[in-house]
């Protein structure tokens, strides 16, 4: 979720923080398997539009504590309101569909096959940040992004019996979470990171709400216990995003989106250790393809450097 506006001179401006960065996203990525592994907890009783609404009115609470916590917002007088509300709005509005495809494949696919396919967002972030950011991508990480996608594809694994909305779920998910992260580094950078996410989450807030009730509206929290997990995958939800809009307007996009990788063997382990999965066959050798793109992004990055 990169930050300002899509020339390359409009970004020549900001420091890049890659470290700090790639840490926070990290960091994100394990919050975000956390938050995924109690979603797949909750969705035999409750759909997944509620659990995106229930999501996005807890995971406002991390998004008003980092707001108050910002010396910039306070120096600037506390504003609430920003000149691109408009463009803030519109990426709650692709949150709404991106968790709503998300959450819906968690309820009916393998925790890491799920997972892993909406790990392809880099794929799609490497790709938007050209036309929307201007930014310059050489041959050899578009090679890396071409053998992650064909990894997707064999995970999807498009010519099996099962493969139909349930497959193309999380790929559409990726594909819009990627969308608001590039959309992202187009807000002002004097905005403060939490205000952009407050906008954000507000939005999807509505949406999400709206969208279960078009659905067929709310099933009553069944316990105590259901009731702990949904604040918690809220507020889980809640710090991750914020993560990411941090760390996403700290450096490029395809600086952080061969990292998005490393979430892949974090699933399955959690998979495995939460809910007996397994998934060998649909998972391999498409994962290692997508590591392997992953890796050769990274290795590219290195080289320049030196």
């Amino acid at each position: 979720m990169a930050e300002h506006a899509a020339t390359p001179s409009a970004t020549s401006g900001r420091k890049d923080n890659l470290i700090l960065a790639i840490a926070l996203s990290l960091l994100a990525l394990t919050l975000f398997d956390i938050m995924g592994l109690i979603i797949k907890y909750l969705s035999p009783r409750y759909s997944a539009a509620e659990l995106s609404a229930y999501r996005n009115f807890f995971g406002i609470i991390p998004s008003v504590i980092a707001l108050w916590s910002s010396p910039n917002w306070h120096k600037s007088g506390r504003p609430w309101r920003i000149r691109q509300w408009k463009l803030g709005l519109m990426r709650g509005v692709i949150v709404t569909f991106a968790q709503f495809c998300f959450y819906y494949s968690l309820g009916v696919m393998a925790f890491a096959t799920a997972t892993t396919i909406s790990y392809s967002n880099a794929i799609f972030m490497t790709a938007l940040a050209v036309p929307l950011l201007g930014e310059k991508v050489g041959m050899i990480r578009w090679f890396a992004v071409a053998l992650g996608f064909v990894g997707v594809i064999l995970v999807m694994n498009p010519t099996g019996d099962g493969f139909g909305f349930e497959a193309m779920a999380p790929l559409a998910a990726a594909f819009f979470y990627a969308l608001t992260g590039v959309t992202a580094r187009q807000m002002d950078p004097d905005v403060p990171s939490p205000l952009i996410n407050l906008y954000s989450v507000l939005a999807a807030l509505f949406g999400a709400f709206a969208l279960a009730f078009f659905a067929g509206g709310f099933s009553p929290i069944a316990s105590t216990q259901d009731l702990l997990w949904i604040v918690a995958m809220g507020m889980f939800g809640g710090t991750a995003v914020l993560f990411l809009v941090v760390s996403y307007r700290m450096t490029e996009q395809s600086n952080l989106a061969p990292f998005s990788y490393f979430g892949i063997p974090i699933a399955f382990v959690a998979g495995w250790l939460v809910f007996d999965e397994a998934p060998w066959s649909d998972l391999f050798p498409g994962a290692l393809l997508i590591v392997a793109g992953g890796l050769l992004v990274i290795w590219r990055e290195r080289r320049l450097r030196r």
